[in-house]
Order: C-alpha cells, then structure tokens, then sequence
C-alpha cells in the first residue's frame, strides 16, 4: 500500500480534477458523488481505522466558506 503523500503539483491537479467533477455531478447530486468518491477511496485505502481518521480530519479542518464562494449580492444604489 502507498502511504507516500502526493507531491504539491499531483495534489492540486487532483483537486481541480475533483472540482470539476463535483461541478458535473451539479448541486442536487454534489453529497451523492462525494460519498460515492469517498466510499470508492476507502475500498483503496482497505483499513478502517485509517479511513475514520480521514473523516474526522476531513471534518475537523473544514474550513469556514469564503465570501467569495457565497452567491454574488447584489447593493442597491442610492
């Protein structure tokens, strides 16, 4: 089993990958897709412990959504 991390370069081309198929998948199916991915991702893995530690960590360092990511608003004038 591969436990070396990915290199910065292979890390983001993966997470722009990711990203983008979230995007394909659309809004009303984004929770599906990322549990589907994650259960194909655990099956890797092959070890439970390890796998609830990738969630709790996931969990944990979930960040705060930036303004940026929040719907565009729109300022009415005066």
């Amino acid at each position: 089993m591969n436990t070396t991390p990915l290199n910065p370069d292979a890390r983001d081309r993966l997470y722009a990958e990711c990203a983008r198929a979230i995007t394909e998948a659309g809004a009303e199916r984004e929770s599906l897709f990322l549990a589907r991915l994650a259960l194909l991702l655990f099956e890797q893995v092959g070890d439970e412990t390890r796998c609830r530690a990738a969630l709790a960590d996931a969990l944990h360092a979930l960040p705060v959504p930036s303004l940026s990511a929040s719907e565009p608003q729109t300022t009415t004038g005066d």
